[in-house]
């Protein structure tokens, strides 16, 4: 896979995103990698409950910061990820006792900033920092992309996902290797590798041949092959 391609669409996409929309709160992330359903090692139940849990929680820190903050919301497994910069330390314990209270949630990790809100070039850079990362780990063949979502904010790098610790290692490595990572924090629940093989997709079934006779014109017997 052409690691250049895929930086460039993914960068061309969230710039154009970007360019377009002045909201001050985020819901998923601004930056934030997509997680594809089917290969996703979250139930599906779990899924649905982190989106409405994003929906949930942007709505109410909406209402309560108004447009005074920045925040990103994003929710892995009922584990919900607080980034962004927000103007006092008492908004942000507001923002994550909402966040909190919010239903099905399980956990917050805070990690919001007290600081004026970043700028259009500087929340371009994170989003080139995620494509880059994103592109790394779908070329690493011993990785599956899927199963990460990666969020990035001010060049740090929050990883989010089920994997086994082999796969985390491995994956922070990748990480770290990218232009622009300034740091690096996993947030990954970390499963056994036995639960890893029941997770990972079934492989193909191998199609056995059979041969088949086929009489030419002139009476020369042939042979095909097919799948059986």
């Amino acid at each position: 896979m052409n690691k250049n391609l895929l930086t460039a669409v993914a960068a061309s996409l969230v710039a154009s995103a970007l360019a377009g929309c002045a909201a001050p709160l985020f819901i998923g992330g601004a930056f934030a990698g997509g997680v594809l359903m089917a290969t996703d090692r979250r139930t599906s139940g779990a899924q649905i409950e982190d989106e409405g849990i994003e929906l949930r929680a942007a709505s109410r820190v909406r209402e309560a910061l108004v447009e005074r903050a920045h925040v990103n919301i994003n929710s892995y497994n009922r584990q919900v990820l607080l980034t962004g910069e927000v103007p006092t330390e008492q908004d942000k314990a507001a923002v994550e006792q909402i966040a909190n209270k919010v239903e099905n949630v399980k956990s917050v990790v805070n990690e919001l900033a007290v600081l004026g809100n970043s700028t259009l070039t500087a929340r371009s850079s994170d989003s080139l920092v995620t494509s880059r990362v994103k592109a790394a780990l779908v070329d690493d063949k011993e990785l599956y992309a899927n199963a990460f979502k990666i969020v990035t904010e001010r060049g740090t790098v929050y990883m989010m996902g089920r994997v086994s610790k082999r796969e985390a290692d491995l994956a922070t490595t990748v990480v770290r290797g990218q232009s622009g990572v300034q740091k690096v924090v996993r947030l990954l629940e970390i499963i056994s590798d036995e639960e890893l093989k029941r997770l990972l997709p079934a492989p193909a079934p191998v199609q056995e041949m059979t041969s088949t006779p086929v009489m030419t014109g002139s009476g020369t017997p042939l042979t095909t092959s097919s799948p059986k």
